[in-house]
């Protein structure tokens, strides 16, 4: 729900309805996927096997969210991966049934509880708790820091944690082992070369997040370090040379961007790491140790 968050924060804010529909069983993740008038989708769910079931429930544009249940088909278990027969469960809410607050703290990637009441299978009101406000137990699940549901005796309580993301701004044997290290912790990695594309990803970072900036053109990894800059990332490394690294202060310097200070460069711990594998390593470790501080 996290990555359809701002979007569908605009369509709250402008008045557009908005249809925000997630998986509550068997697979419970921070995904989501919604839909607004005219056939716009925003986001991804179960590969889009379920599409064409969420999309006729948002298509009756009921002022009401729904629980729906559903049996996988053969043709949906082919590319969601469950066996076909498998029982799956939806909500499906619109966006105006939310509290407003939810939108700034999924903006901020943070743990939050989703309380939907129901009757039946009608959603009649939607609750949001975030650390502040939550109670012993809804602290124990926001801590757990992991997507889970909770059936409750009045309906259900969905509980999303953000997932740690780590952009590579760059390409080749270092950014590929980078890439892998980074999924072996569970993040989710993007690899990417385009300064512009980097530029884009590199404004959806939270503090939780990171981005590495590497490669041999000044021109090129220099523009996606200024992107860094002007991001929230919590951990912004750059990999190379001292001469690169010079070269890259000299070009930000130009454009009037001074402060480096937030960048690790060289990016990684000092563990003497030379192969892409070793080096991958030492900027996870840092990355974890920036955080922890």
């Amino acid at each position: 729900m996290y990555d359809v968050a701002l979007s569908v924060a605009a369509c709250a804010r402008s008045g557009t309805r908005a249809d925000v529909a997630w998986m509550t069983s068997p697979v419970v993740s921070d995904d989501a996927l919604a839909f607004t008038p005219g056939g716009g989708r925003i986001g991804s769910l179960a590969g889009g096997a379920f599409d064409g079931l969420l999309s006729d429930a948002a298509e009756r544009r009921l002022p009401q969210g729904r629980h729906l249940t559903h049996r996988v088909t053969d043709f949906e278990s082919v590319v969601c991966g469950l066996p076909a027969g498998t029982p799956v469960e939806f909500l499906i809410v619109p966006a105006e049934q939310f509290p407003a607050q939810i939108w700034s703290l999924l903006l901020e990637r943070r743990p939050v509880a989703i309380t939907t009441n129901l009757q039946d299978d009608v959603v009649t009101s939607v609750g949001i708790t975030s650390w502040e406000g939550a109670d012993e137990r809804e602290r124990q699940l926001l801590a757990d820091a992991r997507p889970t549901v909770v059936a409750t005796e009045g309906g259900l309580v969905t509980v999303l944690a953000p997932v740690e993301r780590l952009v590579v701004a760059g390409g080749g044997p270092f950014a590929e082992a980078l890439a892998d290290q980074g999924r072996l912790m569970g993040w989710r990695v993007v690899i990417e070369t385009r300064p512009e594309i980097v530029a884009g990803l590199a404004a959806g970072l939270s503090e939780l997040d990171a981005i590495v900036v590497m490669g041999h053109d000044v021109e090129t990894s220099s523009r996606c370090l200024m992107a860094a800059l002007e991001s929230a990332a919590g951990y912004i490394g750059a990999l190379g040379s001292p001469a690169m690294q010079q070269a890259r202060a000299d070009w930000l310097a130009y454009r009037e961007v001074t402060d480096l200070s937030r960048v690790h460069g060289p990016a990684g711990l000092p563990i003497g790491g030379r192969n892409p594998s070793e080096v991958a390593v030492s900027i996870v470790a840092e990355i974890l140790a920036e955080r922890a501080d």
